[in-house]
């Protein structure tokens, strides 16, 4: 995925956030589902590209990530 930080990607991740939390994993996942809004593309291309193969999360990670974006996506239409 190559998503650019969004202008007020600042105001959504915290500073004081560790890398890791859950709070910076779904605050970049709502980042990443505001940009994609924006390019007018769906979640099934979101999801797509969470599942594509790459060598930074193992399978299992993916699909966890993806399940998370769908919730994400789902719980606030936009």
């Amino acid at each position: 995925m190559n998503y650019p930080i969004s202008p007020c990607a600042p105001e959504s991740i915290s500073v004081q956030s560790e890398p890791g939390t859950e709070e910076l994993i779904l605050n970049a996942v709502a980042v990443v589902i505001e940009t994609a809004r924006s390019r007018g593309q769906s979640l099934e291309e979101v999801r797509s590209e969470v599942l594509a193969d790459d060598m930074m999360l193992d399978p299992q990670l993916r699909l966890w990530l993806s399940d998370i974006v769908t919730q994400a996506w789902e719980s606030n239409p936009g």
